[in-house]
C-alpha cells in the first residue's frame, strides 16, 4: 500500500495521433518521464513592421507562431529488471518507443508503395501524403495541434545485443494555428479551443495598477 494514499495522480505529457476527419483515436503515446523543461517561443505575425505603414502598427494578421522545445528520457532498466511489465524490453531494449516517435516523421510505407505504382502508371500529379493530425497534450489546459519540426536522439546506453536502452529525445514542435489548417478542419477547431482556454486564464490573472509602475496617469 502506497504511503501516501491522497498523493495526487501524476499526469503524463505526450502525443496523440488522430484521423482528422471523424475525430478516431489511432494512437496516444505517453512519454515515460514529465520533461523538466519545455521551452516556448512566439514569432509576432504583425502588420506595421513588415510594410513600414504607421497606420498598420497596432494590427496583427493571426495569431504568432508558436513553438514547443522538450527533450525527454526514455530508460528500460527497471523493465529490464522486471520483465514482466514489458516483455520486449529483454529483447528489444526501448527501439519500439523510439520507433513510435520516429514514425511520426514518415509516410507509412503503404502509402510510399501506392505513389510508386501511381508514379510507374504515368499518373503526372501525386498528391502529397497525409498524416494523421498529432496533438501535443501537456495537462488538460493545453492541448493543441503540432507538427513535428526537429527531432534528435541520443542513445545512451546498450545492452549485449547493442539495443538501446537508455535515451534522450530531443523535440521540437511548431502549433498549428488556424491560419494553418482553417476554421473548419478538426485540428482548427481544436486550436481555437486552447486559445480560448489561454484566454481564460489570462483573464484569471491579478492586474496591477498604475502606482505599482511609479505612474500617476498616462500623459
Amino acid at each position: 500500500m502506497s504511503s501516501f494514499p491522497n498523493s495526487p495522480h501524476l499526469l503524463k505529457a505526450g502525443l496523440v495521433l488522430i484521423d482528422a476527419t471523424s475525430g478516431a483515436v489511432k494512437r496516444v503515446i505517453a512519454l515515460q518521464y514529465n520533461p523538466d523543461s519545455l521551452s516556448r517561443s512566439f514569432q509576432v505575425k504583425g502588420v506595421g513592421a513588415e510594410s513600414g505603414d504607421r497606420s498598420e502598427a497596432l494590427r496583427l494578421k493571426g495569431p504568432p507562431v508558436e513553438t514547443f522545445k522538450l527533450e525527454a528520457e526514455i530508460d528500460a532498466t527497471d523493465q529490464l529488471e522486471n520483465p514482466g511489465s514489458n516483455p520486449n524490453a529483454a529483447q528489444l531494449g526501448i527501439q519500439p518507443q523510439l520507433a513510435m516517435l520516429e514514425l511520426l516523421l514518415y509516410p507509412t510505407a503503404a502509402q510510399l508503395q501506392s505513389n510508386n505504382t501511381l508514379s510507374k502508371s504515368g499518373t503526372l500529379e501525386i498528391v502529397p501524403m497525409e498524416t494523421p493530425l498529432t496533438l501535443f497534450a501537456w495537462s488538460r489546459n493545453r492541448v493543441v495541434p503540432v507538427r513535428v519540426t526537429e527531432f534528435s536522439v541520443t542513445e545512451e546506453a546498450f545492452d549485449p545485443a547493442l539495443n538501446p536502452i537508455r535515451a534522450k529525445v530531443s523535440l521540437g514542435l511548431r502549433v498549428l494555428n488556424v491560419d494553418d489548417l482553417g476554421f473548419d478542419h478538426r485540428g482548427g477547431g481544436i486550436y481555437m479551443a486552447y486559445q480560448q482556454q489561454k484566454e481564460q486564464l489570462g483573464a484569471r490573472g491579478i492586474g496591477a495598477t498604475l502606482t505599482e509602475l511609479g505612474l500617476g496617469g498616462i500623459p
